[in-house]
């Protein structure tokens, strides 16, 4: 894969507990929404683009906000037995449905529904996100841990150039975060203890959720995920997460990794061994 000859350095001092947690981690699951893709931007885009073609007069800033906003609740009727299993672009079906009545929006033919529902398909990636997973996964597993499903997930990263090794969905655990099964899904699938496997999210809530569980955790600062409008606010504390890092690249160097890969270094290394 291309990119410069010298990457990006970290700026952070790396302690020795911290290189062997670089050293006992094997697998790398990356909270999506937020961390890896812009949710916010590419749904208001879509959003307002299709308003345009439609002669819609819309905030569209405000329904992508309201459709996110839903995520949380419809998956936690899931989650407590109110709903029968039900992934998470059945949600997000259900909530675009509500929305369509609550903002008087008719005219749409299903076809056209289903592509609008497929714009959580289409979200684009930080811009550190592909070269930086190209450097992590010369060293270590990365996949999506994500609740997205499946389907969801793979389309994102053909659509995004995000260079996932395997994908996890929800629908193969059948579990939304935060239950546990969700972050003991490598140690599962690929025989190793939950201490070999980090959770790299922006969400301090989810990291807390998967230390809880025996995960490794990296912080990972995405300040305009809510908008560059929104109020800022600094990364943790050091100390309650395993790394804090300002980008994928930023935790690549942490972790010992140096230099861009050729596209021949990727995956030639044996998983579990080091």
């Amino acid at each position: 894969m291309g990119g410069p000859s010298t990457p990006p350095t970290s700026t952070r001092s790396v302690t020795d507990q911290q290189r062997q947690v670089a050293e006992s981690v094997q697998y790398l699951g990356f909270d999506t929404f937020g961390t890896v893709v812009d949710w916010r931007g590419s749904v208001i885009a879509e959003v307002k683009e299709l308003a345009r073609q439609k002669g819609w007069t819309l905030d569209a800033v405000e329904f992508a906000e309201a459709w996110r906003a839903n995520y949380g609740p419809s998956r936690n009727r899931v989650r407590t037995g109110e709903l029968p299993w039900t992934d998470l672009d059945a949600l997000h079906r259900m909530t675009l449905d509500d929305l369509l009545v609550s903002y008087r929006i008719t005219g749409l033919t299903e076809a056209e529904k289903v592509r609008l529902n497929k714009v959580w398909h289409r979200l684009h990636p930080w811009p550190d996100v592909p070269s930086g997973l190209a450097r992590l996964k010369t060293r270590y597993i990365v996949s999506p841990m994500s609740n997205g499903n499946v389907a969801l997930l793979t389309e994102m990263a053909k659509f995004g150039g995000i260079p996932w090794d395997c994908i996890m969905g929800t629908d193969i655990v059948r579990h939304y975060k935060p239950d546990p099964e969700m972050y003991l899904a490598p140690s599962v699938f690929f025989d190793i203890p939950p201490s070999a496997t980090m959770l790299v999210a922006a969400h301090p809530g989810d990291l807390d959720s998967a230390k809880s569980n025996g995960l490794r955790t990296a912080y990972v600062h995405r300040p305009l995920e809510q908008g560059p409008d929104a109020e800022p606010w600094d990364p943790p504390e050091a100390g309650r997460f395993d790394f804090i890092a300002m980008d994928f690249h930023d935790l690549a160097s942490q972790l010992g990794i140096w230099g861009y890969p050729n596209q021949g270094d990727i995956g030639t290394r044996t998983f579990g061994v080091r």
